[in-house]
């Protein structure tokens, strides 16, 4: 009995002990397990922080605000003194007047020599990767680059960005004296074979002063503006290749949407993932701006040849300045200026991105805002608009929305440094497209055109860093929750770069 009694208490006793060990032993486990789970919290918040002050470290000298002054000689009278004694001097014309103006001292300032030129070839090492913005820009071949109006398609298939744009490499005229400005080639009257001219519009005069007055309408279709979309690819966003034309105009067929006489605007490019096609967008019209269409062309390759669809008023509507838009869901969007440039549409194309569906929304009512960029950042989407001044810069506004259908609230002018003349006209530009920068989340290039209506082939390229962050500092429209949104900034710099640092994100 006693020899068994131990024997009975250490069987009662077992269990407890074990499970007493295995209780310390989870114990231990958790406790390892929530050690490395903090450790691991902690890491990946110094992780973030970390790469957020890189980030910032990275974009401050961007956010740098550089100031221009300039200083302008009053401009002298051109009207006969004694007609200013008679009806006294006029109101004198203004910095806007004087920057469109080829013959004045200010056109100059913002529209450099060739001399000057972004040259990726021969440029040197001191000016590699420098953007200047109004500076000609040369190709890999060394010729001013054609993308005007344009915008940037980054294909993941090549890990290429791809530039399109209108090429206006011919002469500038206009159709009439109150008309818009055109760009043409060498011009044959075809009922008139024996006048070959360089300016359309003086073989008219000519023709009409020695023909008919009729000769104009017969004469008026041999007149040129589409000469056809024109690519560029890149692997830095600084060097550029010519890809030559992937949508050419039409010679021949007059009834064409892409005859030489009508227009093609702002082609936009966007990638379908289930079609596995490359879908093109653009402004199309007639000569007299009556058709105020869009027009679609497709292609399986980036660098074309892309072939034309049609052409159509989406949702019913007269359709002018637009873009298109790719949202992270694959969803694609049309937004065009409509009812005599008086407002915005926004609607969804169709899952082939070859048509608009039925939905539309109306933006920015009665505010008169054209060539849209359109862009997205941390679930917010984002848009830089122009006023409506034909070729005279005027002042940009940011918008932002929480769904991209709207509604969408004006957060006002973004652009940072310079001066104000610099600020009131977008830096003498106007928006065409907004470029997310690889790696560095809040980051963009703004691109913009610095149009020259009386050589529109000169004209230049605009492109300055865009950033994301802080309060407004105004609004346009308080119509709901205007201090919530993040600033839109785009900064001033006559010389700038992208940091080393995104090539290799």
């Amino acid at each position: 009995m006693r020899s068994r009694h131990p024997k009975a208490l250490g069987f009662r006793c077992y269990p407890a002990s074990h499970r007493s060990l295995t209780l310390v032993l989870w114990s231990l486990v958790a406790l390892v397990v929530f050690v490395n789970f903090h450790l691991l919290i902690i890491h990946k918040e110094e992780e973030t922080m970390s790469t957020h002050e890189i980030r910032r470290s990275i974009m401050r000298e961007l956010e740098v605000v550089e100031k221009e002054k300039f200083r302008l000689a009053p401009p002298r009278s051109r009207r006969n003194p004694r007609a200013v004694r008679r009806k006294g001097e006029k109101k004198p014309p203004t910095i806007v007047d004087e920057f469109l103006d080829q013959s004045s001292a200010v056109h100059d300032m913002f529209f450099p020599e060739l001399n000057t030129a972004v040259d990726p070839v021969n440029g040197g090492n001191d000016s590699m990767y420098f953007y200047y913005p109004g500076r000609i820009w040369l190709d890999t071949d060394g010729k001013p680059i054609q993308a005007h109006g344009g915008g940037v398609l980054y294909d993941k298939r090549s890990n290429t960005y791809f530039w399109y744009g209108e090429n206006k490499d011919g002469k500038t005229y206009k159709v009439n004296s109150k008309g818009a400005d055109r760009v043409s080639c060498t011009f044959r009257c075809y009922q008139h074979p024996f006048v070959v001219w360089d300016k359309p519009y003086l073989a008219v005069e000519a023709l009409n002063s020695i023909v008919s007055p009729n000769v104009n309408d017969l004469c008026q279709t041999h007149k040129v503006d589409i000469i056809g979309v024109i690519c560029y690819s890149s692997k830095d966003l600084w060097a550029w290749k010519n890809e030559g034309l992937v949508l050419h105009g039409e010679e021949k067929n007059v009834t064409h949407d892409l005859h030489k006489s009508n227009v093609l605007e702002r082609p936009k490019l966007i990638y379908n993932d289930r079609t596995g096609k490359y879908v093109m967008w653009m402004h199309i019209d007639d000569a007299n701006y009556t058709k105020a269409s869009v027009g679609v062309a497709v292609s399986d390759s980036p660098t074309g040849p892309f072939t034309y669809l049609y052409s159509k008023r989406p949702h019913d509507c007269e359709s002018r300045d637009m873009t298109i838009f790719k949202d992270d869901d694959g969803k694609a969007y049309l937004i065009y200026s409509s009812e005599d440039n008086s407002e915005l549409h926004i609607g969804p194309l169709t899952d082939d991105y070859l048509d608009v569906t039925d939905v539309m929304r109306r933006l920015l009512i009665a505010q008169h805002r054209e060539a849209p960029a359109l862009f997205k950042h941390e679930g917010t989407y984002y848009m830089v608009t122009s006023g409506c001044t034909s070729w005279a810069p005027n002042t940009a506004l940011a918008h932002a929305a929480t769904s991209v259908m709207g509604p969408w609230e004006t957060l006002g002018n973004p652009c940072v440094g310079g001066n104000e003349v610099f600020r009131s006209t977008t830096f003498f530009s106007q928006s065409t497209f907004v470029l997310p920068v690889p790696g560095l989340p809040g980051s963009f290039i703004f691109m913009a055109d610095r149009w020259n209506p009386s050589d529109l082939r000169d004209s230049r390229y605009v492109w300055l860093p865009l950033t994301i962050g802080g309060v407004p500092d105004e609004a346009a429209d308080y119509s709901f929750m205007f201090p919530l949104w993040s600033r839109v900034s785009i900064y001033w710099h006559k010389r700038w770069r992208l940091p080393e640092e995104w090539r290799d994100s």
